[in-house]
């Protein structure tokens, strides 16, 4: 997904070894994984054959943590300025810059040449549309030159539902392109709450994100306007008749909920950390909820 990881980090000083895993940013790999999962069940409204399941899921892990670790090589000066990610820094240091973008580059390779060959060319294409969207112009375009960077930074993250869906169905539905949006519109407020929380930390670090080139006030506006168009888009995967009126209800109760906690947290308050990590309890409630109501028959 778009931005960094949410961890506080423990200061400039390390008191442990860090683990090399920082690298590849495990939270961001888990969020894109189960985004592809849901993908497939949403096509194949059930589960898939395991086969199917376990490929598409390793060449995603596989792309998603290459394109990671080459994002944490690439950003490597801007991390050291940024006390909350030392231990990344430090686990990079220990694990030396050369060696990681080769594993990065083989890893992503890998996943190229599994799903040209097993998978199909639609998974495929949009696989390396992910990887080279996030990796190379996100990391290396969009979030140095825009503080609006994070907007096509999301299509990135949000493409492993369509990766997942198509390894299933190549014929891409509006069911998958719906919860594509979704995610689509989901990252930048996601990821503005972090910006907020840490915006001295990234104008130390000279990326000119929201809070530090327009200010917090308009960014709050930003992010609730953004949040605001959530609830109604994954409403409309039951009103169009893709879902049951079981998640119909779920999604409006975790919307509702999302939108008290989000603004009580980024509009009322400042309490951004936890706007951050209600946004992510909220996208994994609402996965798993498209899931139970798909799997359960």
């Amino acid at each position: 997904m778009t931005g960094e990881d949410g961890g506080a980090g423990k200061g400039p000083e390390v008191f442990e070894k860090p683990s090399a895993v920082l690298l590849v940013k495990p939270g961001i790999v888990a969020a894109v994984t189960l985004a592809g999962f849901a993908g497939m069940v949403l096509a194949r409204r059930g589960l898939p054959d395991p086969g199917t399941v376990l490929l598409t899921l390793a060449c995603i892990l596989a792309a998603a943590g290459g394109s990671a670790a080459l994002n944490t090589v690439l950003d490597a000066e801007m991390d050291e300025k940024m006390p909350r990610l030392s231990r990344r820094a430090a686990a990079l240091a220990s694990v030396g810059r050369g060696k990681l973008a080769a594993g990065a580059l083989a890893a992503i390779a890998a996943s190229l040449v599994l799903s040209g060959l097993y998978l199909n060319a639609t998974a495929c294409l949009l696989l390396a549309a992910a990887a080279a969207g996030y990796a190379v112009l996100y990391t290396l375009v969009w979030q140095r030159r825009s503080p609006y960077g994070t907007i096509p930074g999301a299509v990135p993250g949000a493409l492993p539902v369509l990766i997942g869906y198509a390894a299933v169905s190549p014929r891409l539905g509006m069911d998958g392109v719906i919860l594509f949006l979704f995610l689509v519109l989901w990252q930048p407020p996601h990821f503005w709450a972090l910006a907020l929380r840490h915006r001295e930390e990234y104008r130390a670090a000279g990326v000119p994100v929201l809070p530090v080139v327009f200010g917090e006030p308009y960014t709050k506006a930003l992010i609730f306007l953004y949040a605001a168009a959530l609830p109604p888009l994954s409403l409309s995967l039951w009103a169009l008749g893709y879902l049951s009126p079981r998640f119909g209800w779920a999604a409006l109760l975790l919307g509702a909920g999302f939108l008290a906690v989000f603004y009580r947290d980024t509009v009322a308050t400042k309490r951004y950390g936890r706007a951050f990590a209600a946004s992510i309890a909220y996208l994994t409630l609402l996965m798993l909820a498209l899931l139970a109501d798909l799997l359960s028959g």
